[in-house]
Formats: C-alpha cells, sequence, structure tokens
C-alpha cells in the first residue's frame, strides 16, 4: 500500500535549529525531506552564525527560508529572560511567516507558550539527562534553572519526539512528562566513491563536551599500533577547551570533508556516555566503516549486531576492540556490511515520514483522505 501526502499548496513550517552541532543536520535534513511532501521551511538559527559551508548545504535545500538570529542557545543563555525573549522572538516570526507549524528543536523556547500554531517539541539532549550520565551528584545552580525552563517549555508543547525509545524514557522520567513520541534520525546517505582503508581509526564530534567522551579514545590511541584521527571542535562555545595526549585532532572540517574520511578509515569510534542518537555514527555505517562503540542504552537500541561495543569507562576494552578490526579484515569487513545494512533504516525518508505522521496529529493540513490512503 503506499499513502501519498496530500499537496496542500503553502504548508509553512517554522522550525528553529543551532550550527554547533547535530541539530543543525538534523533540521536541514528534515527539511529536505518534508519538501517533496508540499511543506515549505523557514529555518530560525540561534546562537553563533552558521560557517560558510553551512550556508552553503541550507542553500542546497529546496523552499528553505534561512532566518539567523543571533539569539543565545538555550543552553548558554546567561538567564531566564533571554531564552524567554529568543520565545517571544519566535513567536513573532512565526506570525510574519504565516506558520502553520512549529517545530522547536529546543523545547524551552515554549516557556511561555503563546505561538500562533500547533507546536512540536523535538528533543534532541537536555541537561538534566546529560548530568545523570555524565556527572555525579546534585545538578549546579545553572542547570536547574536551565533544566526547569525546558519542563515549562515541554509542557507547553503540543506534542513532543525524540530520536530513540531509550532517551524518551529518560525524558519521561527526568521531567515527569508524558514520553515523547520516538522517530529515529536519518541521514542522506553520502555519495563519494569506494577508497581504499586504511589503518587508521576515525571519530568525529564536538569533542569539547564531556558526554563524547573523548578521554577513553585518547587513552586508547596511546595502546594501540595505529593512528586514531579526531575531527571535531576542542574548544566549547562557551570557551572551555580540551586537548589531546595521544589521539591526532583534525579540527573542525566540513561535512563533505568528514564524510572523505569515513570511506577511508579503517574503523569509526565513539566512546560517548552521553549520546541520546549519534548522527556521526550514522554517517560512519552508511560510509561502510565497521564500528566500535560504547555499551550504552542508544546505541544498544540502534546498532546491536551491527557494531562491537565495550564499556564506556575501560581504554584497555576499547584498544582492544579497535585493534581486533585493524587487525582482523575480514571481521571488519563483515561488521561495515552489517553497519551499512542497518543504516538503511536511518534514511531521510523514513525520519520525515514518521516526523509528518507526528505533525498529523496536531494540524490536519497534513493528513490524508481514505482515497489516497488506498492508492
Amino acid at each position: 500500500m503506499s499513502i501519498t501526502v496530500k499537496r496542500t499548496p503553502g504548508i509553512r513550517l517554522l522550525m528553529t535549529a543551532d550550527a554547533v552541532g547535530g541539530v543543525w543536520t538534523y533540521a536541514l535534513d528534515l527539511a529536505r525531506g518534508l519538501a517533496p511532501m508540499g511543506v515549505r521551511t523557514s529555518l530560525v538559527v540561534l546562537g553563533p552564525e552558521p560557517k560558510p559551508d553551512q550556508r552553503l548545504e541550507a542553500e542546497a535545500v529546496p523552499g528553505l527560508e534561512l532566518i539567523e538570529t543571533g539569539l543565545p542557545l538555550d543552553w548558554t543563555a546567561p538567564e531566564l529572560a533571554d531564552i524567554r525573549e529568543a520565545g517571544a522572538v519566535i513567536r513573532g516570526l512565526a506570525r510574519g511567516v504565516s506558520a502553520d507549524l512549529i517545530h522547536l528543536n529546543s523545547p524551552s523556547l515554549a516557556y511561555d507558550g503563546g505561538f500562533c500554531a500547533p507546536v512540536i517539541g523535538a528533543c534532541h539532549s537536555c541537561l538534566a539527562t546529560w548530568w545523570s550520565e555524565v556527572r555525579d551528584g546534585p545538578m549546579p545552580q545553572d542547570f536547574r534553572w536551565r533544566s526547569s525552563a525546558l519542563w515549562q517549555g515541554l509542557i507547553n508543547c503540543d506534542i513532543t519526539v525524540a530520536p530513540t525509545a531509550a532517551f524518551a524514557e529518560a525524558t519521561a522520567r527526568a521531567y515527569e512528562v508524558p514520553r515523547p513520541f520516538v522517530v529515529h534520525n536519518g541521514r542522506l546517505a553520502p555519495a563519494f566513491a569506494p577508497a581504499p582503508r586504511e589503518r587508521m581509526v576515525f571519530t568525529a564530534g564536538r569533542l569539547w563536551d564531556d558526554g563524547k567522551n573523548i578521554g577513553l579514545l585518547d587513552a586508547a590511541a596511546a595502546r594501540i599500533d595505529a593512528p586514531v584521527y579526531a575531527a571535531g571542535p576542542l574548544e566549547s562555545p562557551t570557551g572551555e577547551r580540551r586537548s589531546l595526549a595521544h589521539a591526532r585532532p583534525l579540527g573542525r572540517l566540513a561535512t563533505e570533508e568528514v564524510g572523505r574520511w569515513m570511506t577511508r578509515a579503517g574503523v569509526f569510534a565513539s566512546g560517548a556516555l552521553y549520546e541520546p542518537f549519534g548522527l556521526t555514527v550514522l554517517e560512519a555505517a552508511q560510509a561502510g566503516c565497521p564500528l566500535v562503540l560504547s555499551d550504552i542504552p542508544t546505541f544498544r537500541e540502534l546498532w546491536d549486531g551491527a557494531a562491537l561495543f565495550v564499556p564506556a569507562d575501560d581504554p584497555d576494552a576499547m584498544a582492544a576492540a579497535l585493534q581486533r578490526l585493524l587487525d582482523d579484515r575480514d571481521e571488519a569487513a563483515r561488521l561495515a556490511r552489517a553497519a551499512r545494512s542497518r543504516a538503511g533504516r536511518y534514511s531521510v525518508q523514513a525520519m520525515a515520514e514518521g516526523v509528518r505522521d507526528v505533525y498529523r496529529l496536531v494540524a490536519p493540513q497534513l493528513r490524508v483522505s481514505r482515497q489516497e490512503a488506498a492508492a
């Protein structure tokens, strides 16, 4: 049975994003996937302005309007008033573009409610769940008030969505709210030509984020006989900086350059303590990398049977798994095939269809007729 979306002209989605991490990639891919369904997206960017390569990515998305605000991100805002001000600006922008739907990739922006259209809150990560996985003891005050702001935003959203069941459950527990709907993220598979696999390990991400746990790979790098390359920023937007002793930092790379590294890498590894989904892991799998991942619930949900798993606090185990795949190319090739096959589940089309189905719960414009459903 084939279901065709009712192409109501002019369905306007206002979506928020930032250019700091994976939310940027998610937002562009979602807008790209929704475009054939008759949805035009106004993408409101908070935080640091997009890099030149990010602007080019945005320009390639059909029907996308980019709106840069310079407003602070919820996790860098000095005080609650800044988050509320950002929410007010977004409410005004939504009215200005006559939005039919509002997709907040930072649900705390719904703190005061009052939007002109149904609001979907997308839970990508949060300080409360990050703290529970990365730190011990009570949260500091600046984490507490931000988490309280997120709770208020979540209850003001008409509906919420999360990228994995594990993270949806963690969010529901942390904030005592209904469990978000689950729609796995998707990614457009790279179009790079295959290249010979090199005897090296590759990782990528926000290296400054303690949740990414780059220290595990840095320690493992001293225990194997091949280099470990790490792509991504070492300095956070708030000025915190991390250094590497054994892994070789590459700095921030454009998406295309990351893809080229992935087509060459002998192994891709992530030792994350906290990863609500992990788009970079998906990109590596699409590129044909065998995966070595930390044994956390989200990675198990997505990649069980298609990766090697190691404890997130054991550099010896990480090193042993990396060395095993570097030495046994047959096993590495088998795991690479398994990862690529699993990655097929996480396409942009599947993500867009899943999000569209969530939208339909609050937006009659995206519903299909019985005749179309039977086609």
